[in-house]
This record gives structure tokens, C-alpha cells and sequence, in this order.
């Protein structure tokens, strides 16, 4: 099975912590050469340094903000101009905060489809070309398992992980022919920052304590826990490897079995 992404240049968003980071350490330890993309400049000097170089990989970074949409356009427009072609493109940033969808304020859902959706477009417009000559490319976004089943007090999210959904499966339609495949990965509850804070504030708003809330949900997940970064990293991977070359415009939970559908 060919694994092999030497001679790959991957462009992972939210790559300083969580599960962004986890993957663009898999990443490098198959070879490929790594653009970190936050808006954190110090988290990225930091988590450069994590990458694997063992191959004489160049790992790189870019300073942005997805809420700065336009100044993420030009940023990675003009890397790619300097830096050349990026062949993976990992979309992931941060899930909108928690709470019901009645309560949600239209700013929220503009927030979140900008971060999410806009982002998403903006870097896949930036980085198509490149992929097209190179008659390879990899575009995998982190999404969430709220686009099989929705999950609850979590409306926004629910809302804008649909949409980034069926923009990609469209994606991955339009762009096959080109060597190109499209994917979604879907995170179950997994050991990072977002679920902590997830799990913070339904214990202020239900009075259980952090352990009794952190139980129930692991009661809900057939493997009994909550998943590593890593875990979700390896599904990331293996999709940007050669060997996914045959799938396409599909969702993959990564979840411990908790979807209750296939």
C-alpha cells in the first residue's frame, strides 16, 4: 500500500493544536513537506518544529485569520506564487460555539459560513491549479459527524457542517476527472480544546459536574472513550496518500462508533 507523499507539499489550516496539528505531524512523517497555516505566529514557530524532517522535507508556515477572509486570499495566492504548487489541502479551523438554534443570532450563522464554507472555497480556488497540473490532488475537510445525525445544542454547527458537506461532495464531482478526490472527515468527541470547552459549558448551564457530563458522554460511544487527535490524524492521512487514490466525494466518521447510522 503507497503512502509515500515525498516530493507532496500539504497545507493544513488550524495546524498549532488539536487535531490540525495531529495531522500535519502524519503528514510529515510520510513525507510530504508542510505549510502550517494559523493566526497564532508563535504557535506555528512552536509546531514547526514538531514536523518530521527526516526525508529533507521543508516544512513552512503562514500567519492568517480566517475571519479575514480577503486577506487570506491574497496571503495564500501569494505563497503559492513565490513557494510553488500545494498538492494537499487539509480545511479545518475551529466549530462554531455551542448552544441552541433557536437562540443563535444571524451573526453567528454569517460567522461560521465564512469561517467554514468561504474559507474552504477561497483556499480550494487558490490551490486547483496546482493540483490539476500536478495530476494529483487531495482536498479533506474536518467537518463533523452532525452532517449524518445532528447533534444537540449545537445549531450552528449543525447548520454550517451540512452546508461545507454538500459543497464538497459538488466539489468532488467537478474535480474527479482531474486525479483530484474530495473528502470530509468527521470527528466524533475527541480529546481537544473545542470538546473541553463543549463540555464546560453544558456543566454550567445543566449544574452536573465535569466528570459526570465527560462519563455520559463516553457511555454513548461503543468503544468507550474519546477518541486521540492522532486517531482522526491517521483516517487524514491515509486519504492523503496515494493509496486513497479510488475514493472520493465520501464522509468518514471517525467517531468510536457513537453515529447512530451508517
Amino acid at each position: 500500500m503507497n503512502l509515500d507523499l515525498s516530493g507532496k507539499t500539504a497545507m493544513v489550516c488550524g495546524s498549532t493544536q488539536g487535531i490540525g496539528k495531529a495531522a500535519a505531524i502524519e503528514l510529515a512523517l510520510l513525507g510530504a513537506n508542510v505549510v502550517l497555516v494559523a493566526r497564532n505566529e508563535e504557535s506555528l514557530k512552536t509546531s514547526l518544529k514538531d514536523l518530521d524532517a527526516s526525508k529533507g522535507q521543508k516544512h513552512n508556515f503562514l500567519v492568517a485569520d480566517f475571519q479575514q477572509s480577503n486577506q487570506l486570499k491574497e496571503k495564500v495566492e501569494n505563497y503559492i506564487a513565490t513557494q510553488g504548487a500545494i498538492h494537499i489541502l487539509v480545511n479545518n479551523t475551529g466549530g462554531p460555539p455551542s448552544g441552541r438554534i433557536q437562540n443563535a443570532k444571524v451573526d453567528e450563522f454569517l460567522l461560521a459560513f465564512n469561517n467554514h464554507l468561504v474559507c474552504n472555497h477561497i483556499l480550494v480556488q487558490a490551490t486547483i491549479e496546482g493540483m490539476k497540473e500536478a495530476k494529483y490532488g487531495r482536498v479533506i475537510n474536518i467537518i463533523s459527524t452532525s452532517v449524518k445525525i445532528p447533534l444537540k445544542n449545537l445549531g450552528v454547527s449543525n447548520t454550517i457542517r451540512a452546508a461545507v458537506a454538500n459543497w464538497s461532495k459538488t466539489l468532488a464531482n467537478e474535480v474527479a476527472s482531474y486525479g483530484i478526490t474530495v473528502n470530509n472527515v468527521l470527528p466524533g468527541a475527541t480529546l481537544t480544546g473545542r470538546l473541553e470547552s463543549i463540555i464546560e459549558n453544558k456543566s454550567k448551564n445543566t449544574g452536573e459536574s465535569l466528570n459526570e457530563i465527560k462519563n455520559e458522554m463516553e457511555s454513548e460511544i461503543p468503544l468507550g472513550r474519546f477518541a486521540e487527535p492522532a486517531e482522526v490524524a491517521n483516517a487524514i492521512a491515509f486519504l492523503a496518500s496515494p493509496a486513497a487514490s479510488y475514493i472520493t466525494g465520501i464522509n468518514v466518521p471517525v467517531d468510536g462508533g457513537r453515529t447512530g447510522n451508517l
